[in-house]
């Protein structure tokens, strides 16, 4: 839209439950909204930015997505280059519900680290992912929250946390886009619904 204020869209596609879950395959909710940057300092590779997002209950209900309301995300985001080889850059928000009775209330926090190797494309990363439920709603599964893909509602999740670490490679063919591969681990006591993840993406800047 202009230089400091982007639309931006961040969920939706199609959910594979796997083979050793319940049927429960089917469309994504919606996630869409407005970033805007306060602070950009392209030479010293700084970036400050807030945003939201709202999540349309578009998905499948079946799918354990459509929930009443859909639910807003309020966030920020920063991040710095740190010396000359390495990035730091972090995100914090909270996921607010239209409904607290059939959705929960969530903060959360993420942090990411890389580093390029010397005149190479190639960078090895590691992130740490802090999630936390601020309320608990009338229904769901007692005691599961969902992480950052579900958001049910659930009784008994209040004040619990999960917290996972990934490490993974960033690799950059050309100045205009990447490709990453991350693997996700819980590292609290407590799992939810998340015993490993991988992740893969790729970047094409225009």
């Amino acid at each position: 839209m202009t230089k400091r204020l982007s639309i931006i869209a961040t969920k939706d596609g199609y959910i594979f439950a796997g083979s050793d879950a319940p049927p429960i395959d089917g469309w994504a909710n919606v996630n869409a909204g407005l970033k805007y940057n306060l602070y950009a300092d392209p030479v010293r590779q700084r970036l400050l930015s807030v945003g939201t997002r709202y999540e349309m209950p578009v998905g499948s209900p079946h799918a354990l997505q459509a929930n009443k309301g859909g639910q807003f995300d309020l966030f920020m985001t920063g991040g710095t280059r740190v010396g000359a080889y390495s990035h730091f850059l972090s995100a914090t928000g909270f996921r607010l519900p239209a409904d607290r009775n059939t959705q929960n209330q969530q903060f959360y926090w993420s942090a990411h680290v890389d580093r390029r190797l010397p005149n190479r494309p190639l960078y090895g990363l590691l992130e740490c992912n802090w999630y936390h439920w601020m309320t608990s709603g009338t229904g769901g599964l007692p005691g599961v929250g969902g992480l950052d893909l579900y958001n049910l509602g659930s009784r008994a999740v209040a004040g619990t946390n999960i917290v996972t670490a990934a490490i993974g490679v960033k690799y950059k063919p050309t100045a205009l886009s990447e490709i990453g591969l991350a693997w996700e681990a819980p590292i609290s006591t407590r799992h939810d619904i998340i015993d490993n993840r991988f992740t893969a993406d790729l970047i094409l800047r225009y």
